[in-house]
């Protein structure tokens, strides 16, 4: 059952401005507010509704923009606006956006080969399919991985990754990998000097006035990269809502349009995470019945009607809409994936398409 406590908060018209040190503009510092149109209302009434018919799911916090305004936000039970919640794999997309940064920056190319980053950590024996491994492996859980690497107590989590065997050819075989994303923030970290939570921290968290968040670590001090982020829920749209506009915030470019393009749009088959191929095939999961089943991009999920999302366990979601110019965000501990995003699709999609 939904917890007790429910607070809607529901603010109309409402911008918060603050001086720019530059050129005496202004800058949004939080997103834009505006009224709750009744439709959004009534599929946001929709959408808890069949979370307490289902009981699989518990929406934490939900936020809904359109056209770049706050059209809905709601947390429930102990959530809270100003209290940061564990993105779980949400941190994937942060880390491939700091991937993509470094590539247009010139620092690398997602054709690099991921020996070439840590030859004094390399296995004494080298697979050919290890050798052919590229950073756009890594980006599409392709690197030839069956099962993902043990690395929990591990000393060396990037040794622990490159000496697990790599079964099958890189690119034809897609496995659910967060250590593979580790392997991603190593990267960056080696390229800059800097932490991937330090390089975005002016090119993405202060631009988009993001707290500096929280972020988990490995023995070695390097992000975790595919998980261990913690953010607020006005964060995560914020960065929904830099993506819908492919890379500009505030007039400036963050992000190059072309990498936001290809993070984005389909890049690979998928299945659900901790599902082979295979196995996927025998249980009967279709595109149809199964939105994991979509397609992946650059740690970036495949939705229904042309969207997109940044996906984390438990219910993570920043759902990117650029059909309806609109952003989901939404934190949540939830038992069953499919009913919580089904409950989305259901309800608030068709509302925002119809909403001019």
């Amino acid at each position: 059952m939904r917890k007790s406590s429910i607070l809607f908060l529901t603010l109309v018209a409402v911008v918060f401005l603050s001086a720019s040190c530059s050129g005496g503009k202004n800058e949004i510092v939080d997103l834009p507010r505006s009224a709750t149109p009744e439709t959004i209302q009534q599929a946001v009434d929709a959408v808890l509704a069949g979370d307490e018919a289902d009981g699989s799911v518990l929406f934490e916090s939900l936020m809904i923009l359109k056209h770049g305004k706050v059209l809905y936000e709601g947390w429930y039970g102990d959530a809270a606006p100003d209290k940061p919640h564990a993105m779980h794999s949400v941190s994937k997309s942060f880390t491939a956006t700091a991937v993509g940064m470094a590539v247009d920056d010139g620092l690398l190319k997602v054709t690099d080969k991921l020996v070439d980053f840590f030859p004094d950590k390399l296995p004494e024996e080298v697979s050919d399919n290890l050798k052919a491994v590229t950073v756009h492996d890594l980006l599409t859980m392709n690197c030839g991985q069956e099962t993902e690497a043990r690395f929990r107590g591990s000393d060396d989590w990037a040794a622990s990754f490159l000496a697990h065997p790599f079964v099958h050819e890189p690119g034809t075989w897609y496995c659910y990998n967060s250590l593979g994303t580790y392997m991603l923030s190593a990267i960056v970290q080696q390229l800059t000097g800097q932490k991937v939570l330090d390089y975005l921290t002016p090119r993405l968290f202060e631009p988009l006035h993001i707290e500096i968040p929280a972020w988990e670590e490995s023995p070695q001090g390097i992000n975790a990269g595919g998980w261990g982020l913690q953010l607020k829920t006005e964060d995560m749209a914020k960065f929904g809502q830099l993506f819908l506009q492919k890379g500009v915030w505030n007039g400036k470019r963050l992000i190059s349009e072309a990498w936001v393009e290809e993070a984005s749009k389909y890049q690979v088959p998928s299945v659900p995470a901790g599902t082979r191929p295979d196995q996927a095939a025998q249980r009967g999961l279709t595109p149809e019945n199964c939105t994991f089943m979509l397609g992946y991009g650059y740690q970036m999920w495949r939705c229904p009607d042309n969207a997109y999302r940044a996906d984390g366990a438990r219910g993570q979601y920043i759902m990117i809409i650029p059909d309806s110019d609109a952003v989901i965000a939404v934190t949540a501990d939830s038992a069953n994936l499919q009913a919580e995003q089904n409950l989305i699709y259901e309800y608030l999609f068709p509302a925002l398409a119809a909403l001019k």
